[in-house]
């Protein structure tokens, strides 16, 4: 069995999941990283070397038109004869812990405003991802947060951030919706908070959900065989 992650965060994710999958009762899947957006291999392009049947786990923390449409096409693409493709990572109960304990390491003590900061998309269905991840948070921490854009959609992050001192909030705080370091994540250092929560990153628990994905698309996929 081949376990295909789209749009990871890169290697050391890999590894973390295939050492999950080793260390458990499920069989260790060879692991492959495949990208949807600008950067390299594709899925169809990383599904066509493979002759097992292959699990695909979109990592992503909405579903949009990756979700929805890339990801689908590319498996049809490699004509792959037996592909199974999970949800994507989030929302997720998990992903809403792990983004709490980066928010309390930045500094955020309860009475700090939240912003909630995702990378957007113009997708329906990415936005209400958002939306349900953003209320999760706010009941995880028994506090409101906004909602902010870093790159597609408004408001974004350092109106946000401006609105919330405008209305008297002494202290600004951002919680990362973002999977790793990079481009997106260095633009809320930049949007005037009094801090940064680190992006949910390589953490146990993302491990764990994706290496549960896996192992619920891979019986299913063996029992339709």
């Amino acid at each position: 069995m081949i376990a295909a992650l789209a749009e990871a965060v890169g290697a050391e994710l890999g590894a973390a999941v295939t050492g999950a999958e080793s260390a458990g009762a499920a069989p260790n899947p060879a692991l492959r990283t495949a990208f949807v957006d600008v950067l390299g291999p594709s899925p169809s392009e990383v599904l066509r070397d493979l002759d097992a049947p292959a699990v695909v786990v979109p990592a992503f923390l909405a579903s949009g038109y990756h979700v929805y449409q890339d990801v689908p096409r590319e498996v049809a693409e490699s004509g792959h004869p037996s592909v199974a493709v999970t949800a994507a990572m989030g929302p997720d109960p998990a992903l809403t812990r792990i983004m709490a304990v980066r928010l309390r390491a930045a500094g955020w003590r309860p009475g700090d405003a939240v912003v909630f900061a995702a990378a957007g998309s113009s997708d329906a269905r990415a936005r209400q991802d958002v939306r349900r991840a953003a209320g999760m948070l706010a009941e995880q921490l028994g506090a409101p947060v906004r909602i902010a854009y870093v790159a597609t959609g408004t408001p974004r992050v350092p109106e946000v951030v401006a609105a919330l001192r405008d209305s008297g909030a002494e202290r600004v705080f951002i919680a990362s919706y973002l999977l790793a370091h990079g481009l997106f994540h260095q633009r809320l250092h930049d949007a005037g908070a009094d801090g940064v929560a680190e992006p949910i990153g390589v953490h146990p628990a993302v491990v764990r959900l994706i290496a549960d994905r896996y192992r619920t698309a891979a019986r299913d996929l063996v029992h339709v065989r």
